[in-house]
């Protein structure tokens, strides 16, 4: 400055402006670096931890979501179907005094009409195999037939229809579960544990049949063999349809088995 010359105020202010704007940005030939501006609202305060890379705080009134957290999906097993694997055949479920497996428990005209048509079968081998090959013409008797003939035909005829009686119902409901009436009817002999009753099962279930063995009694036998049967059967079914649940006769808690409709 130049003594006793005036101090011009406007280019003192003009130079500080140019001083400062040089000092606030530091030029490198390609690149600029411009200084922190403090009046920039992205300006962090001196007291205000500096972000990772630089980022700019987040806005006012910001506020960060809940932090969610990876939760795998639970684990699918596959199941093999139950068709596969008892070589298609699916077991029953096991007796629990209401519907077991598939079926539901058979109804008292499904099963007497089962009944119906084993004993129409039966009595047509009773009559072809027993009275007329066996006794009528082997031994030569009239089979006890309407009171006649001998006390030895009697016992033979009578031992022989119940024998007849009782292994076909004990052996198919055993081995099948269902005799010949069941399948044309739809129906089923299962024991407690859903599957097929065992031989002891069956036998205990039709020991019935053996009414017939009082035909050894000379000329009432055939009369007490009849009704002896008779009863048992109305006992039957006044037993299934007395229990509404799970349709079983007294021959079937004996036995500890159910009927029931699979089809």
């Amino acid at each position: 400055m130049v003594a006793g010359k005036p101090r011009n105020d406007s280019v003192t202010g003009a130079s500080r402006a140019a001083h400062a704007e040089t000092i606030r940005t530091i030029r490198v030939p390609g690149v600029s670096f411009p200084m922190t501006d403090p009046t920039s609202p992205y300006n962090a305060s001196a007291n205000e931890p500096r972000r990772p890379g630089g980022a700019p705080p987040p806005p006012t009134g910001f506020q960060p979501g809940p932090e969610q957290t990876y939760q795998p999906a639970p684990e699918q097993t596959y199941q093999q179907p139950a068709s596969q694997q008892y070589g298609g055949y699916q077991p029953a479920q096991p007796y629990d005094g209401a519907v077991s497996g598939v079926g539901r428990p058979a109804e008292l005209m499904d099963r007497f009409v089962a009944r119906l048509i084993d004993h129409v079968l039966l009595f047509a081998v009773n009559m072809v195999l027993v009275v007329f090959l066996i006794v009528g013409v082997v031994m030569n008797g009239s089979g006890g037939l309407m009171g006649r003939g001998n006390f030895f035909t009697n016992v033979v005829s009578s031992v022989l229809a119940a024998a007849i009686y009782l292994a076909y119902f004990a052996y198919l409901e055993s081995t099948r579960g269902q005799t010949i009436g069941k399948m044309v009817m739809k129906l089923e002999t299962r024991g407690q544990d859903g599957g097929r009753p065992s031989m002891e099962q069956a036998i205990r279930r039709n020991i019935w049949v053996a009414f017939g063995l009082l035909g050894v009694i000379p000329i009432i036998g055939g009369v007490l063999a009849g009704l002896g049967q008779l009863v048992a059967m109305i006992l039957i079914a006044v037993g299934i349809s007395g229990d509404a649940v799970a349709r079983r006769g007294w021959h079937d808690k004996f036995a500890g088995t159910q009927v029931v409709k699979i089809g």
